[in-house]
């Protein structure tokens, strides 16, 4: 699974291992708004166990929380695009590692 290996080297430089604290930084990260009125919640849900749908085409998106959906989050290159991808569309730039591992922690925590 692409989320541990992307944690590690997201992490890498934040002085320690995963923890609540870093978990808590993703929830919030990923329900505030940022820029415009977007969040990555506005698309994807809070939390994001269920069908999303796009805000600007309505297309409908898959759950994003592995656990909800095995196939999320599963290939690093993937993972990797869709960070440039959607921090582009949320926060008008793309995200830091930092940033990157608070959400993948929230998003690794959520549980059926």
């Amino acid at each position: 699974m692409a989320i541990p290996v992307l944690l590690t080297l997201f992490t890498l430089g934040l002085g320690g291992g995963v923890q609540a604290q870093v978990v808590e930084r993703g929830r919030l990260f990923f329900n505030s708004q940022h820029g415009d009125t977007w969040s990555c919640a506005t698309c994807h849900g809070t939390p994001p166990v269920g069908q999303g749908k796009h805000a600007t085409t309505g297309k409908s998106i898959e759950p994003l929380a592995p656990a909800f959906n095995p196939k999320r989050l599963t290939d690093a290159a993937k993972v990797e695009k869709w960070f440039r991808r959607n921090c582009k569309d949320v926060l008008n730039r793309e995200c830091s590692a930092a940033e990157k591992a608070d959400v993948l922690a929230y998003l690794q925590s959520l549980k059926p």
